[in-house]
């Protein structure tokens, strides 16, 4: 049957041009597309290969030939994708036709011809097909396709997809519908293809957004957020063992990528959108879940659902992410305001409101639904009102009287409700902020609080925090808890009227007040680090000679390990040398899940030493040297006083490459080095601190040149096996990225020199010089200890 098919397409009709790149082929492709308007087993892979080869050709004619799309779009030759995908036999071919309109979007440069495509509504025809989703294949293809159409938006290109006549928006709306398909990257394209819609200047295609798919989309997808954030603390709950952390990971992954997409959201200023975004996200998700978990269950009011409150570790860990990633001020200030300031009463309120919902499961009503409802309703209901009743989800009754009910209402509630924020000139601004004269603003950053215990036992979300800050038997909730802190603080988008109304100032010389409840929790935290296992201060002479205490423990501790360890210089330089490259940074503990495990001490986990308990006397010392540095350089700064004994070996006392040599009194040993690519004959001068090759300088005599140097404690030295002239020199420079295991040698070669005597001397030297600086350094270390440690 499909010999009889390619015969009738090829001797009883027309014969295939030779070049296929050409107007020609394309008309030849359009007779095989009449002459097979039906699509059957027997015709399927001819039409199948015909599609693709459409594909190119028009690929072609966009950059070489103009009457190639001329002639597909006179011949309405996207008419017969749309008849193929429609017959019941069309699903065999669907694939490839998405496939090939993918190609063809994705690889059209011309602007012309992308009009010419898109002119007769075709396309929004195909987008609005109903394909077979349940075939996995259909469905990335399709999506792939979306947002592939969605890159080439634009504010003339907007008017192909967005029908204002109509009020139809079938690119979007057909999009949204996929946000919480299974498979993650549906997921993320759909939110790509969504960025890309909001971020073109066209008012009617927001306002249709606004109006008809906002509050539907955004509630469905906070509802979604909240329903991964639960099963993220089940995670952090119920699994402690850190080598299973695979599932955890990809739960913080995916909540990353949400929480960086609501962001940029906002930084798309699309006033109208964000208010929503913002509604939705403080009222469905921050407010109910976060902030209500803060406070421990049954505190303020009895909770009917268990599932709505989240264990205080990740709580705490998921509102140090938001402070971290999110900036768009009217959700952080009211965020932030709301930990800070809450009283008894606010606290209360809350605990009440949110704490009689009865399942945090499932949104009301899905997206689906939600945007298939077209008929308007007149009944004025208040959005704020139903956003809040949530249904018993296994009471099916229940959930169909709900659904029905929102059914009738949710039309004209979206529309009244948002019509209301359609104005761009109007700025959100926090709830809290807004409320405030100018008299309290002045009063709050002039005369701030200076909270005591019970002052704040008024304030319970930021007694919790405070609270929080105790060792006493792990530090994993100190530790979120300091994050909360400091991501707050240093989030550029919150007024500093806000923290300063609790004296967690910036850094400035005008300022003479801070927390001292928060002061003592941290110098708690400082002394319990120096247990085994600002430019001007204002600190008390009480909690500066704690600091100071903290400092001497952790002088006494580095002590213990001095006549231990004999590569604690190495490790001592070492440590220094990483925490100026690379200082620590929140963002980079905040994403890796193995900081939500209980702490683990075995190198086999797989978590790095920065991340983890020490295992062993040197990961112990290594530990106590960077405690060291830390509170030493926090002691010195507030002490105003510059670092001027660290590090240890001074760069600027060292030889660099191509410095000069006066060699008249030096002990020379000539060798040839052998490389992979080549071969160089050089001096090698055993200097006390550094091994050095030079080469002999031509304009000066008895002067060389310094062609590699290094210093003398990374060089490790062998002999060769077959050669009693040569040895083998290897120098590892410590690796100076945290993020990076190892590096490969600085220098590995074959070093080669006139007879074994000198082969001999060269080594002892290489020794002698390693003992040396070992010595040197032991002295200058120890010199160094007197000024340190004391």
């Amino acid at each position: 049957m499909e010999l009889f098919t390619r015969a009738r397409n090829t001797l009883f009709g027309a014969t295939q041009p030779r070049n296929v790149h050409s107007l020609e082929n394309l008309k030849y492709l359009y007779g095989v597309l009449q002459r097979n308007t039906t699509v059957s087993d027997a015709n399927r892979d001819l039409l199948t290969e015909t599609l693709r080869s459409i594909s190119e050709i028009l690929i072609w004619g966009d950059q070489h030939d103009s009457s190639v799309f001329d002639y597909f779009l006179e011949h309405g030759m996207l008419i017969y994708f749309l008849n193929y995908m429609r017959q019941k036999n069309g699903r065999f071919i669907c694939v490839q036709i998405l496939q090939t309109l993918n190609i063809l979007f994705e690889n059209i440069r011309d602007e012309t011809s992308l009009y010419y495509l898109l002119s007769n509504n075709h396309v929004n025809n195909i987008i609005s097909h109903k394909f077979d989703f349940s075939d996995e294949e259909i469905t990335a293809y399709y999506i792939s396709f979306l947002k592939t159409l969605s890159l080439k938006l634009n504010k003339h290109s907007i008017h192909f997809f967005y029908t204002e006549r109509t009020n139809e928006f079938p690119l979007y709306v057909e999009a949204i519908k996929f946000f919480n398909h299974p498979e993650s990257m549906i997921r993320i394209a759909v939110k790509t293809l969504t960025l890309n819609i909001y971020r073109v200047p066209d008012p009617a295609m927001h306002r249709f957004i606004i109006d008809c798919t906002a509050t539907e989309y955004f509630s469905n997808f906070v509802w979604f957020i909240r329903n991964q954030v639960l099963d993220f603390d089940n995670i952090v709950r119920n699994n402690r063992e850190i080598n299973n952390r695979g599932q955890l990971t990809c739960c913080l992954e995916e909540y990353l990528d949400h929480i960086h997409y609501i962001q940029d959201i906002f930084l798309l200023n699309v006033d109208s959108l964000n208010n929503v975004l913002k509604d939705q996200l403080m009222n469905r998700l921050l407010i109910p879940v976060y902030i209500f978990s803060l406070i421990k269950r049954d505190k303020f009011s009895r909770v009917k659902d268990p599932r709505i409150m989240l264990d205080q570790l990740s709580t705490l860990f998921l509102l140090a992410e938001i402070f971290l990633v999110i900036q768009y001020r009217p959700v952080v200030e009211e965020l932030a305001d709301l930990i800070i300031s809450a009283d008894i009463e606010t606290v209360e309120a809350i605990q009440h409101r949110y704490g009689e919902q009865i399942s945090y499961s499932l949104p009301p009503t899905s997206l689906e639904v939600c945007l298939a409802k077209n008929e308007p309703n007149e009944d004025d209901t208040n959005e704020s009102e139903i956003s809040l009743k949530v249904v018993d989800i296994n009471d099916e009754q229940e959930r169909r009287q709900y659904e029905d009910e929102r059914s009738r209402i949710q039309t004209a509630s979206s529309t009244s409700i948002n019509n209301k924020t359609i104005e761009s000139s109007i700025k959100p601004a926090s709830l809290y902020i807004s409320n405030w004269t100018d008299d309290e603003k002045y009063r709050r950053s002039k005369d701030p609080m200076r909270l005591n215990n019970s002052q704040l036992a008024e304030r319970p979300y930021f007694e919790t925090l405070i609270n929080a800050l105790e060792c006493n038997e792990n530090d994993q909730l100190c530790f979120y808890a300091l994050s909360v802190l400091l991501t707050m603080t240093t989030n550029p988008s919150i007024d500093s009227i806000i923290l300063e109304s609790v004296c967690l100032t910036v850094k400035s010389s005008e300022k003479s007040f801070y927390n001292t409840l928060l002061v003592d929790k941290l110098c708690d935290i400082l002394l319990s680090a120096t247990k085994q296992e600002t430019h001007i201060s204002y600190l008390s002479d009480y909690h500066f000679s704690q600091i100071e205490q903290a400092r001497k423990q952790a002088t006494d501790d580095l002590k213990g390990y001095y006549p231990q360890q004999e590569l604690l210089l190495d490790m001592f330089e070492d440590e220094y040398r990483q925490t100026q490259l690379n200082p620590i940074r929140i963002e980079y503990l905040l994403k890796d899940s193995c900081m939500l495990f209980q702490p683990t001490t075995t190198p086999l986990s797989g978590v790095e030493f920065i991340k983890r308990l020490p295992s062993g006397d040197i990961e112990r010392a290594r530990r106590s040297i960077r405690v060291f540095f830390l509170i030493r350089a926090l002691f010195l700064e507030l002490s105003l006083i510059s670092e001027i004994e660290l590090p240890l070996t001074k760069p600027e006392n060292l030889f660099k490459e191509d410095d000069k040599l006066d060699l008249s009194n030096g002990d020379l040993i000539a060798c040839t080095i052998h490389m992979k690519e080549r071969k160089d004959r050089r001096f090698l001068v055993i200097d006390q601190m550094q091994f050095i090759l030079i080469e002999p300088d031509i304009k000066k005599s008895n002067w060389g040149i310094v062609k590699f140097c290094d210093l003398m404690q990374d060089v490790e030295v062998t002999n060769d096996k077959e050669d009693s002239r040569s040895l083998h020199i290897t120098i590892h420079k410590p690796v100076t990225n945290i993020y990076v295991k190892t590096s490969p040698p600085i220098l590995n070669a074959k070093f080669t020199f006139d007879d074994h005597i000198r082969c001999m001397t060269a080594k002892q030297n290489l020794i002698k010089g390693r003992q040396r600086y070992f010595l040197l350094i032991y002295f200058y270390f120890n010199n160094k200890l007197i000024i340190l440690f004391f």
